[in-house]
């Protein structure tokens, strides 16, 4: 994708607003929505056109993203600084045939996995496995990153369906985080799932040794109440894990792409596995449309070109992430790892440096929550930030289906607000029926206008159900795939993460006060010498 194609792109809006193309084409929302079984996705209100459109669907093929999306699904390694397969996909294929990995057939694991999963979960769920003290009422995942997100996102989202044991996740190593989770638990009826591919990662293994002794310490039995979700089996064994109950996945699987395996574990102990297996139908379902609708029908790949639309051609630095639905609290900060981590980069594929503005910032709240925080500067402050609602038809409380009506009221009703706006003869007209009259009616009008013309798009759902759920999650994980392959990027590896986590091992011992600060810098080395001073 070059900047005089962008530039180009942008000259094709002029002075046009969004609501000039509902005035122009009654027909705009239905020409500019797409749907994949029961979502649909609407993008009218935006200010793509039919020109635009078909110039974003011409990068598609300039950037042979039919041949990326066969190359990822046939097992190929696109993940070229790591040398790896991107095969998350393969999780939930649970009837699509063959997938290859070095001229290997990778699905009789994934599906062998998946039954361990299934017996292991119904067995915690149905007392069969056991604690010390008997039948498990709560279980405690400890991880962090990916390994954290996927599952403590779904097991809120799935509410409704969760009648297992109660689910806690531990992910800060931040003593506190640990503390205040183990505080209230049963120690002989806690299952503990330490969720690390490597059983190396710091935050992770700091917090499951300090589960282990409070299990000791309060007459648990870690060799009974421990599961792990990793690939390294000496040190699961090593950390007394029993084999049977070590959940493996390959290297082909990213973190922030593993719910859909043993990631999501407690998930499956919450809602059981026919729930889960409906997850991953979702997932499978969304992979089928994303390999076979026209572009201009494509839910991700449409999703993906107006990300494309708003940040690379319009500059749009952020992206706002809605949902009105509250048990969807922790999407935004799912998609902020899966967007952030994946597409935030500054070197092409080629290791040349990027030429245009990489992935948004992606940030957001539960509507209507955020209404009453940060809608104020979404409406009204200098820089426009384009917010992608998502809302469901019905709820799952019909007793309190006027709550839920009042909600989807409220997430239309922003959308239209910000495409809409207040002018200033509108503000002024209502000034005057309040009274007011010359200079202060004149302040008092130009504090209520609003600007208008901020784009948004919707996706609309009948339910949150785990099939829709997992329709969502591969969605957006598509739209991540399509914007890299865009923008020229490698949006599986993370070797930004990586510094950080060198630093941190680096001065561990300075911190405790082992290694002097020499080789520091002045600021570093003061906030050490601080710390120490008064350290208790």
């Amino acid at each position: 994708m070059q900047l005089d194609q962008l530039k180009s792109l942008a000259k094709l809006i002029g002075d046009r607003r969004i609501l000039d193309l509902f005035h122009a084409d009654s027909n705009r929302a239905e020409g500019f929505s797409t749907s994949s079984g029961d979502l649909l996705f609407d993008y009218s209100k935006t200010q793509i056109n039919d020109d635009i459109r078909s110039a974003l669907i011409q990068l598609c093929d300039q950037a042979k993203l039919a041949d990326r999306r066969t190359a990822m699904f046939a097992g190929q390694k696109i993940n070229e600084t790591e040398g790896r397969a991107v095969l998350h996909t393969a999780l939930r294929n649970l009837d699509g045939g063959p997938v290859e990995v070095d001229g290997q057939d990778v699905m009789p694991d994934v599906l062998e996995t998946l039954q361990r999963m299934r017996v292991f979960a119904e067995e915690v769920r149905g007392g069969a496995i056991k604690g010390a003290g008997g039948s498990f009422t709560d279980v405690v995942n400890i991880g962090i990153g990916g390994s954290d997100l996927g599952p403590v996102m779904a097991t809120h989202a799935l509410a409704p369906y969760h009648d297992g044991p109660k689910l806690h996740y531990v992910s800060n190593v931040d003593g506190a985080h640990i503390a205040d989770t183990l505080r209230m638990l049963d120690p002989t009826r806690t299952l503990v799932i330490v969720a690390s591919k490597t059983f190396t990662t710091i935050e992770t293994m700091t917090n499951a040794r300090t589960a282990r002794a409070w299990m000791v310490d309060g007459g648990g039995d870690p060799s009974q109440q421990f599961a792990a979700v990793s690939s390294a089996v000496d040190k699961t064994a090593a950390f007394g894990i029993p084999e049977e109950r070590v959940f493996g996945f390959a290297d082909w699987v990213g973190g922030r792409y593993s719910v859909w395996g043993p990631v999501g574990l407690p998930v499956m102990i919450a809602v059981g596995s026919n729930a889960f297996d409906a997850f991953l139908r979702g997932g499978q379902a969304m992979d089928l449309h994303f390999r076979s609708a026209k572009w201009v029908k494509n839910m991700p790949v449409m999703l993906a070109l107006v990300g494309v639309w708003h940040r690379q051609v319009l500059g749009y630095a952020s992206r706002a992430v809605l949902p009105y639905d509250q048990r969807l609290l922790r999407l935004p900060a799912y998609f902020q790892q899966l967007e952030m981590e994946s597409n935030g980069k500054s070197v092409a594929m080629d290791g040349s440096a990027l030429a245009m503005p990489s992935g948004p910032v992606v940030w957001g709240e539960p509507g209507t929550n955020g209404q009453h925080a940060f809608y104020q500067l979404i409406h009204q402050g200098t820089d426009v930030i384009p917010c992608e609602f998502m809302v469901a038809a019905n709820g799952h409380e019909p007793e309190l289906a006027h709550h839920h009506r009042l909600l989807l009221a409220n997430c239309l009703a922003q959308s239209e607000a910000l495409m809409q706006g207040r002018s200033l003869d509108e503000a002024r007209a209502r000034m005057v029926d309040k009274g007011l009259t010359g200079e202060e009616l004149e302040r008092q009008a130009r504090h209520r206008v609003f600007s208008g013309d901020r784009p948004s798009t919707t996706l609309i759902y009948p339910q949150l159900t785990p099939y829709v759920l997992g329709q969502i999650i591969a969605l957006y994980e598509h739209r991540v795939f399509v914007e890299g392959v865009l923008l020229g990027i490698n949006s599986f590896d993370q070797w930004g993460v990586e510094l950080g986590k060198e630093l941190a091992t680096s001065l561990g011992p300075i911190v405790d006060g082992e290694v002097n600060t020499e080789g520091k810098d002045g600021s570093t080395a003061g906030l050490v010498e601080y710390a120490l001073r008064h350290r208790g």
